[in-house]
């Protein structure tokens, strides 16, 4: 539906963007993470047509979107854009959500429906004649949310829309979009640093890393085959390790690091040097003495916890086992396992939740 070509978008000299190829399906929920700052908002204005490439091209439905004014305004008017901060205005919430009909030269006899419909859809029933600068901040944003429905877009893009929001107000904000796309198929281009709602919402991602988009692909793709350390970070990936393959059976192969050896699944030859990814939650703690570490696990290495990190219901546990592992264990079973830093634990994994790269970027592990 959406497909991008060559595209780099500069600021004098600086390049906020630089050579972005990506095709986006229509139907789907896709979303764009990255730090901010990476280019995130950049692309979703280009892709809204607010802005114009340095170079490279948009494609809309085949159609190339660098075209005169009234060609790019009548493209535009298939989309729908909302931002980070939902700029109301100061009068009532239908005069708000009616706006764009207006300015489209809709005709005054359906507006009124129009605008109640929206309004259903976004759970604002009833709030026609609520001045909108009284509203709260998920109320505003479902206010924009409306505005930009009302309009019957193809697209609905999003830049950061629960940002600023409490949990429920980003659930319910959440919740909406994926009623949006299921219901209406609308497609939605959605921009977030929010992993977890990265990864509910979205059926294909794309990550972007200081302008660059780093890697694209489902949610199994990008958080458990990162194409990179720099991804791999972003995405919580803590455990990236270099090392070197000993032996390789069918698949199944040893790979020797400087302290520690790991059995992994990889079809690289033996005499290959891999980095290993991964990730925290498939690393499980046991207490060798109590019996606990018997698991199918083929890697279990004994070490020393070196740091416990809070996260809430999580806890994020370093282990020292010749090389630091990561694991990620709820904060119920820190407790009960009495897990302290010094204490003595085996650090397990299995084979095949190993992932295993080999390319040109190793040197930097």
């Amino acid at each position: 539906m959406i497909r991008i070509t060559a595209l780099t978008r500069k600021a004098g000299e600086q390049k906020i963007l630089e050579d972005i190829n990506l095709e986006i399906r229509r139907g789907e929920i896709f979303t764009l993470i990255g730090p901010s700052g990476s280019g995130k908002t950049t692309l979703l204005r280009l892709i809204d047509l607010l802005d114009k490439p340095t170079s490279g091209k948009i494609f809309f439905d085949g159609h190339d979107t660098a075209g005169r004014e009234k060609e790019r305004l009548s493209i535009r008017r298939r989309m729908g854009m909302v931002f980070q901060k939902p700029a109301v205005l100061n009068v009532t919430v239908a005069e708000n959500v009616a706006f764009g009909l207006k300015f489209r030269g809709t005709n005054p006899a359906e507006i009124p429906q129009r605008v109640t419909s929206a309004l259903e859809l976004v759970g604002l029933s009833g709030f026609e004649h609520r001045r909108a600068v009284t509203l709260s901040g998920g109320e505003m944003q479902r206010v924009a949310i409306a505005r930009a429905m009302v309009t019957d877009p193809e697209v609905l893009l999003l830049d950061e829309p629960t940002a600023n929001l409490d949990p429920v107000s980003s659930e319910i904000i959440e919740d909406l979009l994926i009623r949006i796309n299921t219901d209406l198929h609308t497609t939605i281009v959605l921009a977030t640093h929010d992993m977890v709602q990265g990864q509910r919402l979205a059926h294909r991602m794309g990550v972007i890393m200081n302008g660059h988009l780093a890697q694209v692909g489902t949610l199994h793709d990008i958080f458990y085959q990162p194409n990179g350390k720099e991804v791999a970070r972003f995405v919580g990936i803590d455990t990236i390790l270099k090392g070197v393959v000993q032996s390789n059976e069918r698949g199944h192969a040893t790979v020797a690091l400087d302290n520690a050896s790991f059995e992994v699944v990889t079809s690289c030859p033996p005499g290959k040097t891999v980095a290993l990814y991964i990730r925290p939650e498939e690393v499980t703690v046991s207490i060798p003495e109590s019996g606990a570490g018997k698991t199918s696990a083929r890697n279990q290495l004994v070490g020393t916890i070196t740091k416990l990190v809070s996260l809430g219901p999580f806890i994020r546990v370093t282990v020292d086992c010749g090389t630091p592992i990561t694991a990620l264990i709820t904060t119920r079973s820190c407790g009960e396992l009495g897990l302290a830093t010094g204490m003595t634990v085996i650090a397990s994994v299995k084979a095949s939740a190993i992932h295993v790269r080999s390319d040109s970027n190793l040197r930097s592990i």
